[in-house]
């Protein structure tokens, strides 16, 4: 009956450091964002492109602050030291990769003009799911286990790093593969481009995930893991895409449905993102 207790109570203190951390994250987002109102642009602008990109930030969040929460105890206090550290470097991280990526891989227009002025839900969509795949990349950077020379922090740092490269490989790749440019339909309002985007980005920083949650043994062999695994999503991109079309949407053409009708068919791309992000979730399962 007392390790019963004893259990509750460590898991009652978890859940109110992970909360505590959520609200750590909530006053950084601000601080990196210093000119948003967030509870205007939520309540008075009714603006639903933000609350994509905002409510995107929290599913990253959560997936950050869960590689600090998730592992063997190593006794009540040691876990909250290592909630404490992991969680703080969580959110700096991912607030970093928000600003970094919308230079990047969003860099042909003005992601906050898109947002908070033209309420761009395709933009608010791929400004979402960045976060969720960096969150993804930052539970796999610090979940692994064991570490580089350098110390688990330095490891962890250089993980996120090398996914970040790897999203604007991503981006790259997946534009490539599509009979349009997939910036200026966003840029146009275009959700459902920004839709099958936002799959492919989550697809493939589901397949870094995975990748940098192995036991550290090398660098060597971690690069090894990571570019296989990563390989074998680019290359199933535009399988999917190809399946998508022949497939889930039989008698009718993904590209016609998304980019050349008056009315982009939001729905088709759902389709097509969910057929990355499930051929990702597939391919982990096979590995």
């Amino acid at each position: 009956m007392i390790s019963i207790l004893d259990g509750l109570l460590a898991t009652l203190v978890y859940l109110v450091a992970a909360f505590f951390l959520f609200f750590i994250g909530k006053i950084v987002y601000q601080l990196f964002h210093p000119k948003v109102k967030v509870a205007h642009e939520l309540v008075i602008n009714d603006n639903f492109a933000f609350s994509l990109a905002y409510v995107g930030y929290f599913i990253g969040l959560l997936l950050a602050i869960g590689s600090a929460l998730m592992g063997d105890s190593e006794g009540l206090v040691n876990d909250l030291i290592d909630i404490a550290i992991y969680g703080a470097l969580s959110i700096i991280l991912l607030n970093l990769s928000i600003l970094i990526n919308d230079k990047i891989i969003l860099r042909h227009f003005s992601v906050k003009k898109e947002i908070l002025e033209d309420r761009n839900n395709g933009t608010g969509v791929v400004e979402g799911a960045m976060a969720v795949a960096t969150g993804l990349i930052i539970l796999g950077a610090i979940h692994g286990e064991g570490h580089g020379d350098g110390g688990p922090i330095i490891t962890a740092l250089i993980y996120w790093a090398l996914g970040q490269v790897l999203l604007f490989v991503t981006a790259l790749v997946y534009n490539a593969i599509t009979p349009y440019d997939i910036h200026e339909h966003i840029e146009k309002d275009n959700v459902a481009v920004g839709i099958g985007f936002a799959g492919a980005l989550i697809a493939i920083a589901n397949l870094i995930r995975y990748a940098l949650m192995h036991d550290f043994e090398s660098w060597i062999i971690t690069l090894e893991d990571v570019g296989i695994d990563v390989g074998i999503g680019l290359l199933f991109l535009p399988l999917a895409r190809l399946l998508t079309d022949k497939i889930l949407l039989p008698g009718q053409n993904l590209t016609d449905e998304i980019v050349n009708q008056e009315t982009p068919n939001c729905g088709a791309a759902l389709v097509e993102a969910f057929a990355y992000i499930g051929g990702s979730v597939l391919i982990t399962w096979s590995l």
